[in-house]
């Protein structure tokens, strides 16, 4: 059962058969995990987003791979969302964000879940924001599948993600753990939103190596 902020314990992360969304190793969670990261997602990669796709003004967002809750934070309080669900495969970093969002109370619910399979119901959100988790994901189309089925129609998806380039880079490689078959580049990543539905709207990259996404899913007519 999903829980409130600070409720209850976590669930095991979902392990289908599709393949199981990478955990971070001791390197990269550290990475994650540090105030550093923490100013740049806040005062470079979220307002990026916000300048490509605009604010939420109110309604209910998701971000998959939570973290240890900055980024559910920043969607709360840049994003302007009223409310947020977020998830990640990690129960530690479930645990972390349980701790940092307990003052937000019933503004936020937690769980441990997978990008790949989102246990939330069809169209739910008005939003979702992917702050680098896709990447991860073995079979990543299927992630971006779930984030358009979790939409609602008109729904906003705001995406930050590493790609090809940098994660198959030989240092990159050593140090931290990726699934390496089947990645993207920024046009493949756009070739698989529009394939699973989605409008994209506006595209940034850096070095080819990471890059910024905004779609929308189309409102049927």
């Amino acid at each position: 059962m999903e829980n409130s902020v600070g409720r209850g314990a976590a669930r095991e992360p979902d392990r289908s058969a599709a393949g199981e969304t990478v955990l971070l190793n001791r390197i990269e969670y550290a990475l994650m995990n540090n105030p550093v990261r923490a100013v740049i997602q806040r005062h470079v990669e979220a307002r990026g987003l916000l300048r490509m796709g605009g604010a939420m003004r109110g309604g209910r967002a998701l971000e998959i791979g939570c973290g240890r809750g900055v980024g559910t934070e920043l969607v709360l309080q840049v994003f302007g969302a009223d409310t947020v669900d977020a998830f990640d495969l990690d129960p530690r970093m479930v645990a972390l964000a349980q701790r940092r969002l307990a003052r937000f109370g019933s503004r936020v619910r937690l769980w441990v879940g997978d990008a790949a399979a989102i246990s939330t119901p069809d169209a739910a959100y008005d939003a979702v924001v992917d702050f680098g988790i896709i990447h991860h994901v073995p079979e990543w189309r299927r992630a971006v599948a779930e984030v358009h089925r979790v939409l609602r129609p008109g729904g906003q998806f705001y995406a930050e993600e590493v790609l090809r380039s940098l994660i198959a880079h030989p240092i990159v490689r050593r140090v931290l753990e990726h699934p390496q078959d089947d990645r993207f580049d920024s046009a493949g990543f756009e070739l698989g939103l529009r394939a699973a539905g989605f409008e994209p709207s506006t595209t940034k990259e850096l070095f080819g190596a990471i890059a910024w996404f905004t779609a929308r899913k189309p409102v049927a007519t």
